[in-house]
């Protein structure tokens, strides 16, 4: 696991084999609860095109048996504090998804660290497959954009501004200038896992010619001088209920520190 902490530091991603295996039945079964009964915050990407849709939704771990059992007991904590180099392991939020056989949804080109209520610089999020995963669908990294020093824009699915005024720039437009950047993607199966840093760039394609539901659910975590970051409650997730103030450490039920050496 040393090797994995050296290539996520350099690359801002890594996969991991079969960390969480035992888990997947565990994580199934909570989702499932999810899909049927989603929380407010859930979303249902539906493309113009009729084809199938992309669901998600977040933050469901204390209400899901299963994930609140897996945050606090499975190995995610350990891999994360690993992973990130920190003392402790913070947990920030859970987010599933699940892009149907056939759907046309593309994961656009983004990093995470602008939707989130969040600043530092020990952050990952643990991608877990709960089915195989074609290369061809699986998640997109690019390399070493966790050190570019950038702040990118934050959009909506439909193209639009999160945030009203924003004049950071835009993603750089990777699959156009493919020479320039280096993109890691793998093919996976039940309980393998993509760690990647909150400030990597990444996207996926659409599920189109694929016989089998992608249920992907994402583990986000954070490490020692974690702070909030006051988005006005506009972040995705919004997390209008928290009264933290801007700069202080994140602290709260919601975000429980799982492990601290």
């Amino acid at each position: 696991m040393s090797l994995a902490a050296d290539d996520f530091a350099r690359d801002g991603a890594v996969v991991l084999r079969g960390v969480f295996a035992d888990w997947v039945a565990r994580l199934r079964a909570g989702l499932d609860t999810i899909m049927a009964s989603p929380s407010p915050l859930q979303r249902v990407y539906r493309p113009t095109d009729g084809s199938a849709p992309f669901f998600q939704d977040l933050c469901n771990w204390q209400r899901i048996a299963e994930f609140e059992d897996f945050v606090r007991h499975s190995p995610a904590a350990e891999t994360a504090a690993m992973l990130m180099r920190s003392r402790t392991a913070q947990f920030f939020h859970d987010h599933v998804l699940v892009k149907e056989p056939g759907t046309a949804v593309v994961t656009p080109w983004h990093h995470d660290m602008p939707y989130y209520c969040v600043g530092g610089e020990r952050t990952v999020s643990l991608w877990i497959a709960l089915d195989p995963v074609a290369q061809a669908t699986s998640l997109r990294c690019v390399a070493g954009s966790h050190l570019w020093g950038v702040s990118h824009r934050p959009k909506r699915f439909d193209g639009s501004d999160l945030y009203e005024g924003d004049r950071n720039r835009e993603v750089p437009d990777i699959d156009g200038d493919p020479d320039r950047y280096q993109v890691l993607s793998w093919e996976m199966e039940p309980g393998d896992a993509v760690a990647f840093d909150f400030r990597t760039i990444h996207g996926a394609a659409a599920n189109i010619g694929q016989a089998d539901r992608r249920r992907i659910v994402s583990m986000r975590w954070v490490g020692d001088g974690t702070v909030f970051v006051d988005r006005q409650g506009k972040g995705s997730p919004p997390f209008r209920h928290v009264t933290l103030k801007n700069g202080e450490p994140l602290s709260g039920p919601e975000f429980p520190v799982v492990l601290a050496r």
